[in-house]
C-alpha cells in the first residue's frame, strides 16, 4: 500500500510590514524581510544537494583548504595526533601506542629526505616568523616562498645562508608587489647582516632575471610620518613636494626613502612643524647628511622658499 503524502506550499507574510519579499542569506542561514529586516528564521539548514565530483577534473569542492606555498609540502602532509587515543577519546594500547611512535618518526624523517628540503623547511619558517613582525601579507610570502623554491631548483642556496636567501627572496617579493620594506628592516628582523642580503639579492637578480618595479618614494612618505607623528596636512605637503621633483626629473636613480625624508622635512619647515632631521633620519633609516644634501636640491631647484 502506497501513502502519497501532499505538502501544501504556503507563503510567507511578513507580520509587520504584510509584504512576502524575503530574502535568504546562504552564509549565516537567516531568512528576513527585505522590506523592514524582520528576521523569520536563523541557523537554517542548508538543503541543497551536495556536489561530488567523479571525474578526473581538478575540482577542489569540499577538498579542504587549497595548496599553500607558504608550506613546506605545500598543504598536502600526513598529520598523525601526538595523543595516544582512537577516534572514541579510548586509550590505546601498549603495542599500538608504541606503533604510532615509530610512524610519527619516520613520517617526520620522510617530510624532509635532503639537505634542500631540510633547508627549504627552515627558510619557510622564517618567512612565516617575519611575516607577523614587518606586518606582510600572504600574497608576498607566497611570492617570496615561490622564489625561494627556484632558487633552490637552481641550486643558488647552495654555499649561502638560509637566512641570506630567504631575505634576499623576501625583500624580491616586497619590490615585485610594491610593499615599501627596505633591506635594513628585513636583515633586522631576520637578524642577519645587510650585506648578507644584499649580495645574495644581487646573485638572485643575476641568475633567476628579476623583473623588479622601481620604488616610489611617495609610498614610504606614510611609513615615515606613522613613526614620527606628524599632521596630516604636513603629509599632504611633502607629497606635493615629491610631485614637484618627478615633475623637475630630480628624483630618478636616487634611493626612495631618502627622498622621501627630505620632502617631509622641507614640509615640516613651511607647515612649521619641528621636526629635527635627525628624528626624521631615525625614523627613515638613513643619514642626516643625505637628508640635508637633497633638501638643498630642493631648495634651490624646486625654489621652495621663494615666497
Amino acid at each position: 500500500m502506497t501513502i502519497l503524502q501532499k505538502i501544501e506550499e504556503t507563503e510567507l507574510i511578513c507580520n509587520n510590514c504584510n509584504t512576502s519579499r524575503l530574502v535568504t542569506d546562504d552564509i549565516i542561514g537567516e531568512i528576513a524581510c527585505s522590506s523592514c529586516g524582520c528576521v523569520f528564521s536563523e541557523n537554517t539548514e542548508d538543503r541543497k544537494v551536495e556536489r561530488r565530483n567523479f571525474s578526473d577534473n581538478s575540482d577542489n569542492t569540499r577538498t579542504g583548504p587549497g595548496l599553500s606555498l607558504k608550506m613546506h609540502d605545500r598543504g598536502l602532509s600526513t598529520v598523525i595526533g601526538v595523543q595516544n587515543k582512537d577516534s572514541i577519546g579510548k586509550p590505546l594500547s601498549a603495542n599500538m601506542a608504541q606503533t604510532f611512535n615509530r610512524l610519527r618518526k619516520w613520517d617526520s624523517r620522510s617530510q624532509t629526505k635532503s639537505s634542500a628540503d631540510r633547508s627549504l623547511r627552515n627558510a619557510l619558517q622564517e618567512l612565516d616568523k617575519v611575516q607577523s613582525k614587518l606586518g606582510l601579507s600572504d600574497t608576498v610570502i607566497e611570492r617570496a616562498s615561490l622564489f625561494y623554491r627556484k632558487a633552490s631548483e637552481k641550486g643558488l642556496v647552495r654555499g649561502r645562508t638560509v637566512k641570506g636567501i630567504a631575505a634576499a627572496c623576501l625583500y624580491a617579493s616586497c619590490r615585485d608587489l610594491e610593499h615599501t620594506r627596505t633591506l635594513t628592516e628585513i636583515a633586522e628582523h631576520l637578524e642577519i647582516g645587510r650585506k648578507d642580503v644584499a649580495r645574495s639579492y644581487r646573485s638572485l637578480f643575476r641568475e633567476l632575471g628579476f623583473v623588479v618595479s622601481i620604488a616610489d618614494p611617495i609610498k614610504s612618505i606614510s611609513k615615515i610620518a606613522s613613526k614620527i607623528g606628524i599632521r596630516e596636512k604636513t603629509i599632504r605637503k611633502a607629497v606635493h613636494v615629491l610631485d614637484a621633483a618627478h615633475e623637475a626629473g630630480i628624483v630618478a636613480g636616487k634611493n626612495p626613502e631618502i627622498m622621501a625624508a627630505a620632502a617631509i622635512y622641507a614640509a615640516c619647515i613651511i607647515t612649521g612643524e619641528n621636526k629635527s632631521q635627525h628624528e626624521i633620519s631615525v625614523a627613515a633609516g638613513t643619514s642626516t647628511v643625505s637628508i640635508r644634501n637633497r633638501f638643498l636640491e630642493f631648495r634651490t631647484k624646486l625654489n621652495l622658499f621663494s615666497e
